[in-house]
């Protein structure tokens, strides 16, 4: 199920502010890829422009390509709520729809693209996509409360449940631990490894432990300095950024001596 992608020449734009310039790139299936790097290098914005979310912002646009399977998802006629079908995103901070139940925030894809199924259908998806996001056993009972009643970490796996539930081949997530507290980040760090067994996995962290401890490559995001363009400055196998980088801005960023 999980996809190769393959960017080339990107650049990222808001209005005529050009926010990411000329990344290239290739993220590999079933493993985890970490972007790393200081506040405002453009890391999140590239990161959206892997399920065309980027272009949402009026006026934000983007030129180069992003091939999943070498299908380029800014091709002419590519409609961008398939590709986010095809590509889930997890966000910073877990939002499940305050009014719905637990139940209905897992099948809120579903719904929202007015797919019809099955009650038996739809009741062994819950339980497939709580399951895969290891979720299943604690709110089994509970599937007709509300979502937002549940704990941050179990919030936010409520939404990688959602995500899951769309059946896609790849997963964004932007900082997802960021907003837990220890025990719910090892709990979503855990999940993540199991999930990288049939998703390609994208994860955005300021946290250089979890890039560490979860990613398979590193990808080092850098920025000259203030209305300059984020820039890809390193990406390698996440134990060789760590311990031998290629270049010195990196080793600099890691071993703290800025950002």
């Amino acid at each position: 199920m999980s996809k190769r992608i393959e960017v080339t020449d990107l650049n990222c734009y808001y209005g005529k502010f050009l926010a990411v310039e000329d990344v290239t790139m290739t993220i590999h299936p079933r493993s985890v890829t970490a972007f790393i790097g200081p506040s405002g290098c453009g890391k999140s914005t590239f990161l959206r422009t892997l399920n065309r979310m980027h272009e949402v912002i009026p006026g934000a646009y983007v030129e180069g390509d992003v091939l999943i399977d070498g299908n380029n998802l800014y091709g002419p006629g590519v409609d961008p709520v398939n590709v986010r079908r095809q590509v889930g995103m997890v966000f910073q901070r877990p939002n499940p729809f305050p009014t719905m139940s637990i139940k209905d925030n897992v099948l809120a894809g579903y719904k929202l693209n007015k797919q019809r199924m099955k009650a038996s259908e739809a009741d062994d998806l819950l339980e497939k996509s709580l399951r895969g996001a290891n979720l299943w056993e604690e709110v089994k009972n509970r599937l007709d409360k509300p979502g937002s009643g549940l704990s941050g970490g179990q919030q936010q796996r409520l939404c990688i449940a959602r995500a899951i539930a769309m059946q896609p081949e790849v997963l964004l997530m932007d900082e997802p631990c960021s907003a837990l507290d220890p025990i719910s980040t090892l709990a979503v760090e855990d999940l993540i490894q199991e999930l990288k067994e049939t998703y390609t996995i994208v994860i955005v962290t300021h946290n250089m432990q979890q890039a560490a401890r979860v990613s398979d490559e590193t990808a080092f995001f850098n920025i000259a300095g203030t209305g300059a363009p984020g820039k890809l400055i390193e990406m390698g196998a996440t134990e060789k950024i760590f311990s031998t980088p290629d270049e010195k801005a990196t080793e600099d960023y890691i071993t703290g001596r800025f950002g």
